[in-house]
């Protein structure tokens, strides 16, 4: 038949069909754990929108963060689950909302009453400038970024790609923290960790790993707290 595309039967083929029936085992596999996943039950019947929410609140209920009155700036906000936290608990006793919360992301995110979206990527410059200009003059109590780059599975590259988020994150926190506010920040435990750490130690007076008990233990996944600018980055940073 004219415009027929003839498939041969070979080792090719053969590879495609194991690769294909090796995909659907991963997927089942991951879809049976994701569906049998605590947080993931207690995520739906909360009403958030990820898993990730508990996240948040354990480092939160530990290192009591969030309060009514604040400003928090939320990096890599998609999708809402931190900003709804951050929502809830600057909520105050009235269920009046009480405080400011800018979430940003590349991607977009459906609305949360309260939380002011910016749809844009963190590392470009004019998205920086949007973003700044959302504070107008103000500066924040809190920075919590959820933030990672598309991994690519070459660890050194991945490692360099978090590092960069991380160094933009910082640069953010000097110029647009208070000098009492708090920095959160999602990295991976393996390549380049120790010098982030020491690049925090760096800025802030405290500093300390937190990997909460919804980040799955097979995870690189950590976060980095630092609280309380350091003398030369709080210079003329008034609280």
């Amino acid at each position: 038949m004219p415009g027929a595309v003839r498939i041969v039967a070979g080792a090719g083929n053969a590879q495609f069909r194991q690769g294909v029936m090796g995909k659907k085992k991963f997927n089942k596999a991951w879809l049976d754990r994701h569906l049998s996943d605590p947080y993931v039950k207690q995520a739906q019947q909360r009403g958030y929108r990820s898993r990730g929410a508990f996240k948040l609140i354990e480092i939160d209920d530990r290192d009591q963060l969030v309060r009514p009155g604040i400003r928090v700036v939320d990096l890599g906000s998609t999708p809402g689950a931190w900003s709804q936290v951050l929502r809830e608990r600057m909520t105050d006793r009235s269920g009046a909302f009480q405080g400011r919360i800018i979430a940003l992301d590349l991607l977009p995110m459906e609305p949360i009453p309260g939380v002011e979206f910016l749809l844009g990527d963190f590392r470009e410059a004019e998205v920086l400038a949007r973003l700044e200009q959302a504070l107008d003059g103000h500066r924040v109590d809190l920075i919590v970024s959820d933030m990672a780059p598309n991994l690519s599975g070459v660890a050194a590259a991945d490692a360099a790609r978090m590092s960069d988020l991380i160094e933009l994150a910082l640069d953010f926190a000097v110029h647009h923290l208070k000098a009492d506010g708090s920095l959160l920040v999602k990295c991976f435990h393996g390549s380049g960790y120790s010098q982030l750490v020491r690049r925090f130690k760096e800025v802030f007076e405290q500093v300390e790993p937190r990997k909460p008990k919804a980040s799955r233990d097979e995870s690189a996944e950590t976060y980095l707290l630092g609280r309380r600018l350091k003398g030369a980055a709080s210079a003329g940073n008034p609280s």
